[in-house]
């Protein structure tokens, strides 16, 4: 069996996370997997696992956040990619397509559906979810709007974010190597970050703790968006360590993580136990309510009340800790859960 896993992004992280961790619980379970790409993303995190990939048009609509002018936008380009995503599933031969995220669900779905191929949607976005859940099977991620529905339709399943089992067997003392001198061992460690790439507000944050009253190392990932946005680092103790793919070290080494209220970095650190603080609106003001998902393991936040709730965070650690640990059996077993409704779904269009 084959499948072929359409990624929105740039390929660096995130939704690449994503489609990356189902793919390797897919091949663990004898499934040939291969990836698609928007022609502009550089798939940096593929490139570091030494995966090719076809390239396409992959048009994006700003996810939670999108317009009515993107949509329209997106929604032109969507036939043209619609197409050329079809060649390359004839040419793979794939089995099943699986749609990840944004417009990679879609240009997944609505190209599987043209080629007769079986598609599975990966969403969690109000736009995929519109339109992948009328034409595919589809696994409802929690930022979907739809996954604190008591009951969803037969094809559609509610999945904790995948995560790569891997993600708990991270070494703090691998960690401390990566640390420049003015680490402190004997201080809580406060992890920022809002992805494979930095955002402003996530900046400005650990800006502001940095000056504040929490005494604290700040350690903050990910690549700026716009390199102006380290200049908020300036005449601060921060410790800004760029661009990470050893994610696993360094949340063992955390006391609580900030992050943007989405995405698998939340499952990861759920998955490690670790407190989180979700700063919310991070990206283009999305909000996803997460602290419904994962109740007393995750608090959440304003960029203005930040401080003090960092400071409850940091006075409830064991209690927190306690709180992710009901959770995250669920976490590290989506990704074979997901693998396992992607090859189900692949055995029904065979029988069709």
């Amino acid at each position: 069996m084959k499948a072929l896993l359409m990624v929105t992004g740039r390929g660096m992280g995130g939704d690449a996370v994503t489609a990356l961790n189902i793919s390797k619980a897919l091949t663990k379970k004898g499934v040939k997997c291969e990836f698609v790409l928007d022609r502009s993303a550089p798939g940096i995190l593929l490139e570091k696992n030494g995966i090719k990939w076809h390239k396409i048009r992959i048009p994006q609509a700003g996810g939670h956040a999108a317009t009515k002018l993107k949509l329209t936008k997106a929604g032109l380009k969507t036939s043209i990619a619609a197409m050329e995503a079809v060649k390359v599933i004839r040419k793979s031969k794939a089995d099943v397509v699986v749609g990840v995220i944004g417009g990679g669900a879609i240009i997944g779905c609505i190209s599987a559906k043209i080629a007769r191929v079986p598609g599975v949607g990966v969403l969690n976005t109000p736009t995929d979810t519109r339109v992948c859940t009328r034409l595919n099977a589809s696994i409802i991620l929690p930022e979907s709007n739809i996954f604190s529905q008591d009951s969803l339709p037969e094809n559609l399943y509610k999945c904790y974010g995948p995560v790569n089992p891997d993600i708990i067997a991270g070494n703090k003392e691998e960690a401390l190597k990566k640390m420049p001198e003015s680490f402190d061992p004997t201080k809580n460690t406060i992890i920022f970050s809002s992805g494979s790439s930095l955002f402003e507000m996530m900046a400005q944050a650990a800006k502001n703790i940095s000056l504040g009253e929490i005494d604290a190392n700040i350690l903050v990932v990910g690549h700026p968006l716009k390199e102006e946005f380290l200049n908020l680092f300036q005449n601060t103790n921060i410790i800004y360590l760029g661009y990470v793919d050893w994610v696993n070290d360094l949340l063992n080494l955390a006391d609580v993580a900030v992050l943007s209220d989405d995405g698998v970095m939340i499952h990861e650190a759920i998955a490690c136990k670790v407190p989180i603080v979700a700063l919310n609106g991070v990206k283009y003001g999305r909000y996803h309510n997460m602290s419904r998902i994962f109740p007393g393991a995750l608090m959440e936040s304003s960029l203005e009340n930040l401080q003090d709730t960092l400071k409850e965070a940091l006075s409830h650690i064991g209690a927190m800790k306690k709180q992710a640990q009901k959770y995250g059996d669920d976490v590290l077993h989506s990704a074979d859960k997901i693998a396992d409704i992607v090859m189900e779904e692949a055995k029904k269009g065979r029988r069709k």
